[in-house]
């Protein structure tokens, strides 16, 4: 089968000391070529890192602030990652993974809007693409984003739900992509209904690891192996061989992020 891409998980952290050269091997061999891999914060940053380092042209790191993590020091936080990106960005394939979740709690909504908000002015500098996390809040996404070149933007939408009214507004972006994970493969999920009114060149598959693990291994602890059953459920979804839609999914991920030829 063409190989394809986990364009989101993060198997650096702890919930896989125990056996993460294992998990990679699951990974290869489920016909995965490579793995992105979006920083939360400073506390994760080394452990990110060492990882890619252990497995260089296979796993491919991004920097960011994640929006769960902003607080009231959000500003150290900040120039952490600015000092990565002036340092390293030769490292990064993207930022991210950055946005606003207001799920929980909304204490620092305005924090979490300045942080994200510079977060994509940094993209536009460094001509990075961005991963975008957005929990009930698309409207404060959508504002900020707004306030840039559509054009100039580039990333993923990372785990779309979907959420009333939002899709038309991200398709408005022209070059994100909308990242489909396990919640697809859910018995009530209205993500198969939606995807079938979105074009498959907006699509990309992504795990979410170690969360969000597709039927059939919803419960469990997920891994960038199983994003194929996501992959099949699209495929199912869009009416094509598995072949074909690895192969698409992969074209569009080329489409927005500069890899290096020889992962393939």
């Amino acid at each position: 089968m063409f190989p394809y891409i986990d364009t989101h998980s993060h198997l650096f952290l702890e919930e896989f000391d125990d056996d993460r050269k294992e998990v990679v091997a699951r990974a290869k061999e489920a016909g995965i070529s490579c793995i992105f891999m979006p920083d939360i914060d400073s506390s994760t940053h080394q452990r990110l890192m060492d990882m890619c380092d252990d497995y260089p042209d296979y796993c491919f790191p991004l920097v960011g602030f994640h929006p769960e993590s902003v607080n009231e020091h959000y500003e150290k936080e900040l120039n952490f990652v600015r000092k990565a990106l002036e340092e390293h960005s030769h490292r990064f394939i993207g930022i991210g993974e950055i946005g606003i979740d207001l799920y929980w709690d909304t204490t620092y909504k305005k924090e979490q809007e300045m942080t994200f908000q510079r977060q994509v002015e940094w993209a536009l500098e460094f001509e990075l693409p961005i991963v975008i996390h957005c929990r009930n809040a698309f409207d404060s996404i959508y504002e900020v984003l707004q306030q840039f070149d559509i054009q100039k933007l580039k990333g993923i939408f990372h785990c779309f739900s979907a959420g009333e009214g939002e899709t038309e507004r991200m398709l408005e972006f022209p070059h994100f992509l909308l990242g489909i994970n396990g919640i697809v493969t859910f018995k009530k999920s209205p993500l198969p209904e939606v995807l079938k009114t979105i074009p498959l060149d907006r699509i990309v598959v992504e795990t979410d690891a170690p969360y969000l693990a597709p039927v059939p291994k919803r419960g469990k602890r997920n891994e960038s192996a199983f994003v194929f059953y996501t992959l099949q459920k699209v495929a199912e979804i869009y009416g094509l061989t598995l072949e074909e839609a690895a192969k698409k999914t992969t074209e569009n991920v080329l489409r927005v992020f500069d890899l290096p030829a020889n992962i393939w």
